[in-house]
């Protein structure tokens, strides 16, 4: 299986009028602190909160008619799981989403008002995928994984193609795109598609500390897993060993692996909501929290960074809104 920047295309034109095509937004404070010229992506403004639409419906879009009508099943920390939900809504399909039992309340609440059906499970002693493939034999039903698909990595490098298209109408080229990482479907597919139109831009992907698994697995050269002890406050990207298809496209764009503490992504937070005034939730603010905690290497060129979602727990948020600075 392979992914080219024709997949990521068709994928565009297939959201067209689904998505929305998020602005590409800059900060002069954000610019003094990271000593460059940054740009915001904010799929935190993205339908169902974040960038996870785009893959789910292109990959619904293309089932076939008889695959389609008996339904899909998925498995989602929750954005996932309202993306495919809102998805299989859009196109008339029946979605049960396998979800952990402790997932942010406003993202198992929205899954289910777009009529998702949620099987809950423990994230910690559970298998999310095992379930969901059961399910789905059991059903009939197609699988929608949430990054280890083409379909899936190309709908989510639209967000790449976005950037390099906006970029270009302005003249700008990127040195760097930074951009959170679960199990690599976001930044496989966004470091893929701008790549395709600026073949220097350096790819940097950003994991919790300690869900490091892409960093480990770049270093070592094979795929690498999470010690099952591991916690973090980013439960959007708290994946247990990159996929291969997307930890090989990140490999073969040059990509580095950066990683972040929950104290800094915290920090970064409180920093998008009083400098942008936009809510981001944990695992979406982890690309700003390692360019805020200085950890690109020092250069002025441009760089782009990925907010990849912003449905967290109000009370969370207000808890972190109210630590200090």
């Amino acid at each position: 299986m392979s992914v080219t920047i024709t997949d990521v295309e068709a994928a565009a034109r297939r959201l067209d009028e689904v998505a929305v095509r998020t602005p590409l937004l800059e900060c002069s404070t954000l610019n003094e602190v990271a000593g460059r010229r940054v740009l915001l992506k904010p799929e935190c403004l993205q339908r169902t909160g974040s960038f996870k639409i785009r893959g789910a419906y292109n990959l619904l879009r293309r089932l076939p008619g008889d695959v389609a009508a008996r339904g899909v099943v998925a498995w989602s920390s929750g954005n996932h799981a309202q993306g495919v939900a809102c998805a299989a809504a859009l196109l008339g399909m029946r979605a049960a989403i396998v979800m952990p039992a402790d997932a942010p309340a406003v993202k198992r609440d929205a899954t289910r008002r777009m009529g998702g059906e949620i099987i809950p499970y423990d994230r910690y002693s559970g298998d999310r995928e095992a379930i969901a493939r059961a399910l789905a034999a059991e059903r009939g039903a197609a699988l929608v994984p949430s990054y280890e698909h083409p379909d899936i990595i190309a709908g989510q490098g639209t967000v790449g193609l976005e950037i390099a298209d906006d970029l270009g109408v302005r003249g700008l080229t990127p040195a760097t795109v930074v951009i959170p990482c679960g199990g690599g479907g976001l930044s496989s597919g966004t470091g893929l598609a701008l790549q395709a139109r600026f073949p220097g831009c350096a790819p940097y992907l950003v994991e919790p500390e300690a869900f490091d698994d892409t960093a480990r697995s770049l270093a070592s050269g094979h795929r690498e897993v999470v010690d099952p002890a591991a916690r973090s406050i980013c439960d959007a990207l708290q994946t247990t060993s990159p996929g291969e298809l997307t930890l090989g496209i990140n490999r073969s764009l040059g990509a580095a692996a950066l990683r972040v503490s929950d104290a800094e992504v915290r920090a970064a937070m409180r920093f998008a909501f009083r400098e942008l005034r936009l809510v981001v939730e944990p695992g979406g603010a982890a690309a700003l929290a390692a360019v805020l905690a200085g950890r690109l290497p020092s250069n002025d060129g441009l760089a782009v960074v990925v907010l990849s979602g912003g449905n967290v727990d109000a009370a969370l948020f207000a808890e972190i809104q109210a630590e200090p600075n």
